[in-house]
C-alpha cells in the first residue's frame, strides 16, 4: 500500500520576502515618500472615525540632511502595543484594509499592508514612536534594520499619533534635500485632503483644486483658475483651453482637460495624464485614458474608484478604468465643440497647431466632424483649403493624388488651377471621403485607372497615327494612350500605374519586415490580379496644337526631334515613389539636347 502523504505548511524566508517585496514592489525608491504620507492620511481618518472627538488634521516632514534623516508624523489614532505587533509588523495586514472592506470610509487610501515595506527601500533603520488615541498615556517603540526583526518597547507617551523616524541608506540620502522633497511631496501628495507640510512652512498641498470648490466665482475667474492648475501639470507645453471633467453616469471622475499649445503633425502623441485616487498620485503617465487620436491633450484625473495595482504605481483596467475612459473622450468632445462655437480666436489657434491631428479625430466621432468638416483644411497643389473650398473650384470634384506631389497629373491640373489633394498626408484622403458621403463618383484619384478615365478622355485615331505614336512615345512598360484633356497646351502627360507601384511595393522584402504577417496578406490578396506589366502610360493629348501639327507634318525627321523632346520632358515631370518610369533623368537630358540641337539645324 502507498505511504500516507505528509501535510506540511509551507515555510517563508522572511528575510528574503522582505528583501523582494522592498526592492521589486516599487519602480523607484521616492515611492517611499508617498507611501509613508499615505499611512498618516489614513491614521488621521481613523482617529476621525473612531475617537469622535473633533481634531484638526496634521501631518508634518522634517529633514537632517547632514544626519541623512527624514521624519514623518501625523497626529492620527496611533497604536497600541498590540496593534503594532498585528498591523506595523506583519506584512500584508493592516488596519486600513479593515476599515475598507468594513465600508466605514471612502476616504481612505492604503489597503494591501504593504505600504510601510517601501520605507526599508530607503533605510538603514526605521524608528517609530507611537501613542495611541485608546491609551494616551502609554507609549511604544518600535525599531527595525529590514533583517526580518524588529525590537518593541515601551516609550515615554508623546501627543498622539505616529512619529517614523528613517536614517536613510547612501543611495537615498537626497530624499533628505528640502527641495527635493517639496517636490516629491507637491507631486505625490497635491490633492491630498488634510495638510501636508515640510518643516515650518504652511501646507503646500493648498488650496483645493478648482473642482472640490464651492466658491462661486465668476465664469471668467473660473477659466482663469482651471489654466493656472492645467499649467502646473502641462510639464511641455502651455494650456490653450481647459474642460472640467463632470461625473457622469459610470464615470465619476472628476478634473480637468486641456488643448496644449504645442504643435502637433499626424500620429503625434503628446498626451499628459495624471491620475489621483483619494488625493494621492496613483499614475503619472496614465495616456491610455485619453483616446489615441487625443495626441494634443492633457488631464488631470481625481478618480476615486479606480483601483490601483498593489504597487499603488499604475491602475488596474477594469469596467471603471473603461467608464473614465468614456468620461474624457466625452469631455474633449465637449471641449473642442464648445471652442469651436465660442471662442473664435482661440480656435483658430487650435485650428493653426492642430490641424492633421484634429482631421483624423474628426473621423473617430461624429459630432467632431459635424463641427469640423466645414473648418479643417487639407493639404493641395494650390495651398491648404478647406474641402468646400476644393469643390468650389474644381466643379464639384475632388482631385487626389496618392503620390509624392510634382506629379505630371498633378501639373496638368495645376495649369488650369485645379487644387489636388495630397491624399498621402494625414487622414487627408479619408477626411475627403466622409465629406462626400461616400459618393465615390465625386472623388477622383488620380494616377489609377479610373482616375485617370475621369482625367483623359479616349480619343479615336488613325492608324497611321497610332503607329508613329507607338514609335514615338512607347517603350517597355509604357502604353501609349491618345486622348483629349484640359489644358490643350499640354500635349503629353507621363502617368505612373499607382496600382502596379503598390504591388511592386508589397512584393518587396523591405515591406516584409515593416508590415505584420497578417496585414501584408490582405495588401497582397488585394493586388493579386492587378496587371503589373504597364509601369505607366503616356496620354498624348490629341487637342494639341503640337501634336495636331506633328500629325500632319511631312517632315519626319522634324516629327521625330519634337517628339523625342516631348517625351524627354514627360519623364522628366514624373515623379513615381522614388520607381523610375522610362529612362533616367541623364538619358533624357541628352535626348532632350539632341532634339533641340536636331531642331536648330533643321531650321
Amino acid at each position: 500500500m502507498d505511504s500516507p502523504a505528509e501535510l506540511r505548511e509551507t515555510e517563508v524566508d522572511l528575510a528574503g520576502l522582505l528583501r523582494v517585496l522592498g526592492h521589486h514592489l516599487y519602480s523607484t525608491r521616492t515611492v517611499a515618500i508617498r507611501e509613508l504620507v499615505q499611512n498618516a492620511h489614513d491614521s488621521c481618518v481613523r482617529r476621525r472615525l473612531e475617537d469622535g472627538t473633533g481634531f484638526e488634521p496634521d501631518i508634518r516632514l522634517e529633514t537632517d540632511l547632514t544626519e541623512g534623516r527624514l521624519v514623518v508624523e501625523d497626529n492620527g489614532a496611533g497604536l497600541t502595543r498590540d496593534e503594532v505587533i498585528r498591523y506595523l509588523a506583519t506584512v500584508g495586514s493592516g488596519y486600513t484594509g479593515q476599515l475598507r472592506d468594513d465600508e466605514r470610509s471612502d476616504e481612505l487610501i492604503g489597503r494591501f499592508g504593504l505600504g510601510f515595506l517601501s520605507a526599508l527601500f530607503v533605510a538603514d533603520r526605521i524608528e517609530v514612536h507611537v501613542t495611541s488615541y485608546q491609551e494616551p498615556d502609554r507609549g511604544w517603540r518600535f525599531a527595525t534594520t529590514g533583517n526580518g526583526r524588529y525590537s518593541l518597547q515601551p516609550a515615554p507617551a508623546r501627543a498622539i499619533g505616529m512619529r517614523v523616524a528613517l536614517n536613510l541608506n547612501a543611495e537615498c540620502r537626497r530624499l533628505a534635500e528640502s527641495d527635493r522633497l517639496d517636490a516629491l511631496l507637491r507631486h505625490h501628495c497635491r490633492f491630498l485632503r488634510f495638510p501636508v507640510s515640510l518643516g515650518s512652512a504652511p501646507p503646500l498641498n493648498r488650496p483645493e483644486p478648482p473642482w472640490r470648490r464651492d466658491d462661486d466665482v465668476t465664469p471668467l475667474r473660473q477659466s482663469k483658475d482651471d489654466l493656472e492648475l492645467a499649467a502646473d501639470f502641462e510639464e511641455v507645453f502651455e494650456p490653450l483651453c481647459t474642460q472640467r471633467i463632470q461625473p457622469d453616469g459610470d464615470g465619476q471622475a472628476r478634473g480637468l482637460v486641456w488643448i496644449q499649445d504645442g504643435s502637433t503633425y499626424g500620429g503625434s502623441d503628446n498626451r499628459n495624464v495624471r491620475v489621483y485616487v483619494r488625493g494621492m498620485l496613483v499614475d503619472p503617465d496614465a495616456r491610455e485614458l485619453l483616446p489615441a487620436w487625443a495626441g494634443f491633450v492633457g488631464a488631470v484625473v481625481e478618480a476615486d474608484d479606480l483601483n490601483p495595482t498593489a504597487s499603488r504605481e499604475s491602475l488596474q483596467v477594469d469596467d471603471r478604468f473603461a467608464a473614465t475612459q468614456r468620461q474624457l473622450r466625452e469631455t474633449v468632445v465637449e471641449c473642442l465643440r464648445h471652442v469651436a462655437r465660442h471662442d473664435e480666436a482661440c480656435w483658430r489657434r487650435i485650428l493653426a497647431r492642430h490641424e492633421q491631428e484634429l482631421r483624423g479625430a474628426a473621423l473617430c466621432d461624429e459630432r467632431l466632424f459635424a463641427t469640423l468638416k466645414d473648418r479643417l483644411r487639407v493639404p493641395t497643389s494650390e495651398g491648404e483649403l478647406t474641402v468646400g473650398e476644393v469643390l468650389e473650384r474644381s466643379d464639384g470634384r475632388l482631385h487626389v493624388t496618392l503620390g509624392e506631389g510634382g506629379t505630371a497629373e498633378e501639373i496638368m491640373l495645376r495649369a488650369v488651377r485645379v487644387p489636388v489633394v495630397t491624399g498621402t498626408r494625414h487622414a487627408a484622403l479619408s477626411f475627403c471621403r466622409e465629406y462626400l458621403g461616400g459618393d465615390e463618383s465625386r472623388l477622383v484619384t488620380i494616377g489609377t485607372a479610373e482616375g485617370n478615365r475621369a482625367l483623359f478622355r479616349d480619343a479615336e485615331v488613325e492608324p497611321h497615327t497610332r503607329e508613329w505614336l507607338e514609335a514615338s512615345f512607347g517603350g517597355e512598360g509604357l502604353e501609349v494612350v491618345p486622348c483629349h484633356y484640359e489644358p490643350a497646351h499640354v500635349p503629353v502627360v507621363l502617368v505612373p500605374d499607382r496600382d502596379a507601384e503598390l504591388k511592386r511595393r508589397l512584393e518587396s522584402d523591405d515591406v516584409d519586415r515593416r508590415i505584420s504577417t497578417a496585414a501584408l496578406g490582405l495588401a497582397r490578396l488585394h493586388v493579386a490580379g492587378l496587371d503589373d506589366e504597364v509601369l505607366a502610360r503616356v496620354h498624348v493629348n490629341m487637342g494639341s496644337p503640337v501634336i495636331q501639327a506633328l500629325d500632319r507634318t511631312e517632315d519626319i525627321g522634324r516629327r521625330d526631334a519634337v517628339a523625342s523632346a516631348l517625351r524627354a520632358l514627360s519623364e522628366l515631370t514624373c515623379r513615381s515613389d522614388g520607381q523610375q518610369v522610362g529612362d533616367g533623368a541623364p538619358e533624357n537630358f541628352a535626348r532632350l539636347t539632341e532634339s533641340l540641337m536636331t531642331l536648330l539645324e533643321r531650321s
